[in-house]
């Protein structure tokens, strides 16, 4: 019988190899796609950090244009002021060319009628010549820085032209940066709605399929029942345990979106339209105000970042049913959450 025995031992086949082949090679797995990750981690934390150096070159190139933009507003200023000035000189100097040479003939005319009259009237218009004579002489000179202003006022409005033609090449390059700063920020804004898929998905998976809790739009929408009594804004030990996972989800997210990038959770809190009873608050503002403020709290206090979340209160204002029964009622009850940019 003991043969028999070790005969049927040695033929028993043995599992405890294969086993340790197969854990073996799972392990290696787990290992090998840990290590991708932290590969992939580490160039896209590279792509983020070249996008941000980017965006703060072109603001700073921005800013530079702005400085000549202004530097040349000011100048075109000036040079206008200086042409004003320049024509109204050379309108003055025109007007007393004008009455010079009016005088002048006024004198010509005087010294024709004259040679008719005694000789003592010939000293009068040989002085009234030399009258003339200066005339002629300041004429000429008027002249002169008439020219003299003419061609001042030409260099000035060249200037002008030149400056003007900078101040639209400003202003393109401007236009440019512009364009170019609007495309950086709408690659941060698909950025967070990335996130933000990723988030709803996760409170999605967590949370299942529960007729209390929806998603509208871009927000998910819990019935105040969940987290207080009527007409109350403490928190239900079952309402606590909801905000525990979506604390758990919001401490994850933040760590993997940017910094740079201005998200916030706003909680928004929302009534019916029926009048408050009680001491405590005195308006559905107040009621809707202290319960998104209580969320808020409670979300603080599980390690969520006080700058990401906002508390928000609409009262009975913002209805999702007009009806008044009270399945609508009870509709309009209720707890927002939306991620969106500060």
């Amino acid at each position: 019988m003991a043969l028999a025995r070790g005969r049927r031992s040695e033929g028993a086949f043995n599992y405890w190899p294969g086993f340790v082949d197969a854990l073996s090679t799972l392990v290696l797995s787990i290992v090998f796609l840990l290590s991708v990750f932290l590969v992939v981690q580490f160039f896209l934390s590279q792509e983020v950090t070249g996008k941000d150096k980017a965006l703060e070159q072109l603001n700073a190139k921005i800013a530079q244009l702005n400085e000549l933009l202004s530097l040349e507003k000011l100048g075109k200023l000036t040079l206008d002021d200086q042409v004003s000035q320049l024509r109204a000189g050379l309108a003055s100097a025109e007007s007393e060319r004008d009455r010079i040479k009016g005088l002048y003939e006024g004198l010509a005319a005087a010294g024709n009628d004259a040679q008719g009259k005694t000789s003592e009237l010939g000293k009068a218009l040989d002085s009234e010549k030399a009258v003339s004579a200066r005339a002629l002489a300041q004429i000429e000179v008027l002249n002169q820085q008439i020219s003299a202003l003419r061609r001042q006022l030409a260099a000035l409005e060249e200037a002008l032209d030149a400056s003007e033609k900078r101040d639209k090449e400003s202003q393109n390059r401007i236009a440019d940066l512009g364009s170019r700063l609007n495309v950086a920020l709408a690659q941060r804004v698909q950025e967070l709605s990335r996130y933000r898929s990723e988030f709803f998905g996760r409170l999605r998976a967590i949370l299942g399929n529960r007729p209390d809790i929806r998603i509208v739009g871009d927000r998910f929408v819990f019935q105040s029942e969940v987290f207080f009594d009527t007409g109350q804004a403490t928190l239900l030990p079952e309402g606590r345990a909801e905000l525990d996972t979506l604390a758990t989800a919001l401490i994850e997210l933040d760590k993997k979106i940017p910094s740079e990038i201005p998200w916030v959770l706003r909680v928004d809190g929302h009534t019916d339209i029926r009048p408050v009873n009680g001491p405590n608050f005195k308006s559905n503002w107040d009621l809707s105000a202290a319960r998104s403020i209580s969320v808020v709290q409670y979300l603080i206090s599980l390690g969520v970042p006080a700058q990401r979340l906002v508390a928000a209160g609409f009262g009975e204002f913002q209805p999702l049913d007009p009806g008044n029964t009270e399945e609508a009622f009870k509709r309009n009850r209720r707890i927002e959450l939306k991620l969106t940019e500060r």
